[in-house]
């Protein structure tokens, strides 16, 4: 995506012509990113204020287990009241934004009550305790249903007004910091410590090696590289986000991602049992190797307790790089020399200044960090307990929105022709890096021959 681009406002989507001319300077000032600092901040706010002021903050439930709970717990009138609410506080503060950037808000409005309803479809079909099971969650399904929507349909304007996946995506991210908490890395442990700065660093450079030497692009190696070696579809999204990288190469890894998660989440369990790995070392292994803490404790629970915990703590550890990395990559994407549209690398006399590099930089990664610092620093470790959960069901809607969109964004035929899938390829081979590089450390590290054998007991 070009600079061009990312400095664009939220109305991107609009043509010249439907972009309001006579906006304050403060407003055009104003881009995706601001909004997305400003609208995920408002959020925390509110909800910090309204738990700790004792209010309690319900959201919809999407679990369940059978057909009665479908009908009596998902599709109750009390659930679908608190879904359709959800859904107009959120369409009332991404509309305040489209308002004030000279968007369009009836069709933006309608647009958005759609892509709400399809993300609500895909939290129901994740939902379910068997599909959950085999780690298939609202990220797949989100995703399948905006990929048909876009292939199958040509999007209505009033549709594609609401199609604005990166503003979606950052306002989750800056909410996502929330979670990224500096007593996590404690909790760790020095072993898991370690084995996180080992294997996200050795991971992420030998993945965009590989994408170079495939000739793959450093905007897609960059987002393949953060997804195999930190967190999957997560680091994917914020390495993308600090790039303002193309959404079809998003969606592309994000589909990779969760194409390797099933076999991974199968084989490895069997693997440690079959080969006789000690099963803190194992957890360790699936900790380190496995996308998310749901999937880390789902492949632990086939292994054992303690499995479980070393896996959830390596996971923990690895977790904490997102902010890190997502920090380091705009850095150096921004001195990263312009290319122009033939792709040939434009001569350029001096280096980007400070200026350029303030200009090109994420602004929503400001937040995120921001989010991360005030909940590891200055809250109280009961009060951001007592937030996450309201927090974190209010951040998977705006990425299940942001999936949606995606999906329509992405053309089938671009997804499977796509640099005649070398970057497939990339994906898979590091892959197969990071599992046994990662089983080597966490016997290293967690079998006693440096630190002492952690006791989860």
């Amino acid at each position: 995506m070009s600079t061009e681009n990312s400095a664009s406002v939220i109305t991107g989507a609009l043509t010249d012509a439907e972009i309001t001319p006579n906006k304050k300077t403060f407003l055009k000032a104003l881009t995706e990113d601001w909004w997305a600092v400003i609208l995920g901040s408002a959020i925390i706010a509110a909800v910090l204020y309204l738990t700790t002021a004792g209010t309690a903050i319900t959201l919809p439930v999407f679990k369940w287990a059978s057909t009665d709970d479908l009908l009596n717990k998902i599709l109750s009138a009390g659930n679908l009241l608190l879904i359709i609410e959800t859904g107009l506080v959120f369409l009332a503060l991404a509309g305040i934004a489209i308002a004030l950037s000279g968007g369009n808000v009836v069709r933006f409005a309608t647009g958005f009550s759609l892509i709400y309803f399809l993300a609500i479809i895909s939290f129901i079909i994740g939902g379910n305790k068997n599909v959950s099971y085999y780690g298939l969650e609202y990220v797949v399904f989100a995703l399948l249903i905006g990929i048909l929507m876009g292939n199958l349909i040509k999007l209505p304007s009033w549709l594609k007004e609401a199609v604005r996946s990166e503003f979606y995506i950052k306002t989750g991210l800056v909410i996502l910091g929330t979670t990224i908490l500096s007593a996590d890395l404690v909790k760790a442990g020095l072993p898991g410590i370690v084995q996180a700065i080992i294997v996200v660093s050795a991971v992420w450079f030998f993945s965009l090696w590989l994408s170079r030497r495939l000739k793959v692009d450093d905007e897609f190696g960059i987002i393949l590289a953060s997804a195999v070696s930190i967190c999957g579809v997560s680091a994917a999204i914020v390495a993308a986000g600090a790039i303002n990288g193309d959404k079809r190469k998003l969606s592309y890894v994000t589909t990779l991602v969760l194409i390797m998660a099933i076999p991974m989440m199968v084989i490895q369990p069997w693997a440690v049992k079959y080969f006789h790995i000690p099963e803190v070392i194992g957890g360790a292994w699936l900790g380190g190797t496995l996308d998310t803490t749901a999937t880390v404790t789902a492949a632990g629970d086939l292994v054992g307790p303690i499995a479980v915990k070393a896996g959830v703590i390596a996971k923990f550890s690895q977790n904490v790089f997102i902010g890190v990395a997502a920090f380091f990559i705009a850095i150096w994407w921004a001195y990263k020399k312009p290319k122009d549209e033939a792709g040939s690398v434009q001569i350029k006399v001096e280096s980007p200044g400070l200026k350029i590099v303030w200009e090109r930089f994420p602004k929503f990664v400001l937040g995120f960090i921001a989010a991360s610092l005030i909940f590891s620093f200055l809250l109280s470790p009961a009060t951001a307990k007592s937030v996450a959960p309201t927090l974190n069901g209010l951040r998977t809607i705006w990425f299940a929105v942001a999936f949606i969109s995606i999906g329509m964004e992405a053309k089938f035929s671009s997804l499977v022709k796509l640099q005649g899938g070398r970057p497939a390829m990339t994906f898979v081979v590091a892959q197969l890096f990071n599992i046994f590089w990662t089983l080597l450390w966490a016997y290293i590290l967690f079998g006693g021959y440096i630190f002492p054998v952690p006791d989860f007991k």
